[in-house]
């Protein structure tokens, strides 16, 4: 048993797959109590404790110890395994919500991953499966892993029922490359993906039309494709949703989505997926509010060099994680404006000093 002071402790069931998942890349235990313990059902939901089983299942070694009453964790973390594995999401939380801390821990695992998760592939809640395939992984092509990086969507989900299944390739890396990434650039681009599953598939194209009666106002360069899936493919439930990405002339991704709701007409789902979309873009910078903790890490996972990047404001989300990752990796953020000249500017600049982490987990070829 680690002594008391090596374990890290937290309260309260906020940010607890970013915890987890810090906790697995350093090494460190962390301890987090007061899981909704003023709850009328306190403890644990079922889609943490599936979180903790995907978890385990991916590492070799961890240790996972629940109070009685649910309402308290200790983890003690193992080596990050990678391999081949499959797991059964529950319909409480979208696939999203599960992948988001495997993408943070798969670079750095023993084997290439391949992760096969079933279950909701679209909610309102996480990030959907097209936004983690066609912005979240590119993302991650900034710090040198890109190779084999791969998210496929083999069957859709929507929510209640389900049904929905990807798959999650992932190549290791000995190190992430320091990023400098400051000049957010212009938009040259937009992509979609309207999606619709046991419904008319009219319905995709009624939301691309209404998207397009904004976006052709600004630039040319715009392709929004209908993705229909038929049969088993569709999964479960009815439903369709609007994906959304602006790339920007230096690469940057902005992404927002929408998700169809009962009683409110595809066009309106469209119009409201454009104009998130243009809510992102005019907060600018180099990363989406949705990417900011995954590029932080990475740059806080970088080799020893300082690592720059321009964003938006932080969100409640991100300021939590730079204290989180203060606590686990004693490394701190300086964050100054973007553009001093520029007064109503409101994007920032975030540097670090990059630790310096290596994949010790690797196998030695």
């Amino acid at each position: 048993m680690a002594q008391p002071s090596s374990v890290i402790h937290f309260s309260g069931h906020q940010h607890f797959r970013n915890r987890l998942a810090l906790s697995i890349l350093s090494g460190k235990h962390v301890r987090i109590d007061r899981i909704r313990s003023e709850d009328k059902n306190p403890g644990l939901r079922d889609y943490e404790i599936s979180l903790l089983r995907l978890l385990e299942k991916f590492t070799n070694g961890t240790i996972i110890e629940i109070s009685v009453t649910g309402t308290a964790i200790l983890l003690k973390p193992g080596v990050i395994l990678g391999g081949t594995l499959q797991h059964d999401c529950p319909t409480s939380r979208a696939i999203g919500y599960f992948l988001e801390p495997i993408i943070m821990l798969a670079p750095f695992a023993k084997k290439p991953a391949s992760v096969t998760l079933r279950g909701i592939t679209t909610d309102e809640h996480d990030l959907s499966a097209d936004i983690l395939r066609t912005v979240t992984l590119p993302h991650l092509q900034l710090f040198g892993i890109s190779q084999g990086l791969e998210l496929r969507i083999k069957k859709r989900g929507a929510a209640p029922g389900g049904g929905g299944e990807i798959q999650f390739l992932c190549p290791i890396i000995k190190q992430a490359k320091t990023v400098n990434f400051i000049d957010p650039g212009k938009i040259k681009r937009i992509r979609g993906i309207a999606h619709a599953v046991r419904v008319n598939p009219q319905l995709s194209n009624r939301m691309i039309e209404a998207s397009r009666s904004i976006l052709n106002r600004y630039i040319p360069d715009i392709y929004l494709y209908s993705d229909v899936y038929k049969g088993d493919e569709s999964g479960k439930s009815p439903g369709y949703a609007l994906t959304l990405q602006a790339e920007s002339t230096t690469s940057a991704i902005y992404c927002a989505e929408a998700i169809s709701e009962p009683g409110v007409a595809p066009e309106d789902i469209g119009l409201k997926a454009t104009r998130a979309l243009l809510a992102e873009v005019e907060k600018g910078g180099c990363v989406d509010q949705k990417h900011q903790c995954l590029v932080l890490l990475m740059m806080v996972l970088g080799s020893e060099d300082v690592g720059r990047c321009r964003m938006g404001e932080p969100t409640s989300k991100t300021i939590q994680f730079l204290r989180d990752i203060r606590s686990f990796f004693a490394t701190s953020f300086k964050i100054v404006p973007a553009d001093t000249a520029d007064p109503e500017c409101t994007q920032l600049t975030y540097s670090c000093y990059g630790t310096g982490y290596v994949n010790a987990n690797r196998t030695l070829a």
